[in-house]
């Protein structure tokens, strides 16, 4: 019988290349902790500890927040997905390497000659630092004009694969974490709605870059064609496509419209002045 691998945090955090300090710090946020009690008292992570690590880094590679891959973990993701997404980002990654060394060689080369470098020698090399690609959501077409369609296009380019779980794999578990308060009697003004709708607010402003057009629109499409927003297997970037986020798959558009005007409760202030999106209430925070 093979025996189990398992890891004081010193060890993980050496075999990891993280601190101990990071590890105890995600510990004692609960994105990862040791669910092995040695006889003697003593935690240690297990295997499948060590594969939630590996979850855990490849989405802050993709540029993830600790709060978004926790909320995503706690979802639930594919791993087949995330593995190819890791996979695709170090192929692209050395690829855009390759390209740089190429032209800093040729650098190299005009420089060892005793030639300057030619202007569009330098412009490549800084060009090979970094692309982004188009892409297009055409859920939304019929609320956003085409600027406004091309504002979220790049957004979501520039997020590349990290947009895949903003999307469809976060912003679906808030609807869904705020359709439970809501069907649980919790009060709009509480302060775990009012959090899950400033995270909302926060990925619309990632995803419009503050255009408060581009947010109506989207809210707009919302709220009128709620099931079409929401229908599974999506595969544009915007912040329609994905899978079902809100009351659950099949939902009367009702069900969707009330559960915005809660959170839209949310958003205001106990005085009756809207809440501004993407910044926190005032009594959000001890």
């Amino acid at each position: 019988m093979t025996t189990a691998t398992t890891w004081k945090v010193g060890q993980l955090a050496e075999a990891s290349g993280l601190t101990v300090r990071t590890l105890h710090h995600w510990d004692t946020i609960g994105l990862l902790s040791p669910s092995r009690r040695t006889p003697g008292g003593h935690r240690e992570y297990t295997e499948d500890d060590a594969a939630r690590l590996y979850q855990v880094l490849a989405l802050r590679g993709l540029g993830l927040g600790l709060e978004t891959i926790a909320t995503c973990l706690d979802s639930g993701i594919d791993p087949l997905r995330l593995v190819r997404d890791h996979l695709a980002g170090v192929e692209e990654s050395l690829s855009a390497l390759e390209a740089l060394r190429g032209r800093l060689r040729r650098l190299e080369e005009s420089l060892s000659a005793g030639t300057a470098p030619e202007a569009r020698d330098l412009l490549a090399a800084l060009k090979a630092l970094g692309r982004t690609g188009p892409t297009a959501d055409r859920a939304l077409r019929r609320h956003l004009d085409a600027d406004q369609l091309q504002v979220l296009a790049a957004r979501g380019a520039a997020l590349g694969p990290a947009a895949h779980y903003l999307l469809e794999v976060e912003w679906p578990e808030l609807y869904r974490r705020a359709a439970r308060l809501r069907e649980s009697g919790v009060p709009p003004t509480d302060r775990r709605v009012r959090r899950l709708a400033a995270r909302m607010d926060e990925l619309g402003v990632l995803f419009s870059g503050g255009d408060a057009g581009v947010s109506a629109g989207v809210r707009a499409a919302w709220r009128a064609e709620p099931e079409e927003m929401a229908g599974g297997g999506g595969s544009g970037s915007g912040p329609g496509a994905g899978s079902s986020p809100g009351p659950g798959s099949g939902s009367a558009p009702d069900a969707w419209r009330e559960l915005a005007d809660y959170l839209d409760q949310s958003r205001t202030e106990p005085d009756g002045t809207p809440h501004a999106p993407g910044t926190p209430h005032m009594k959000d925070h001890p």
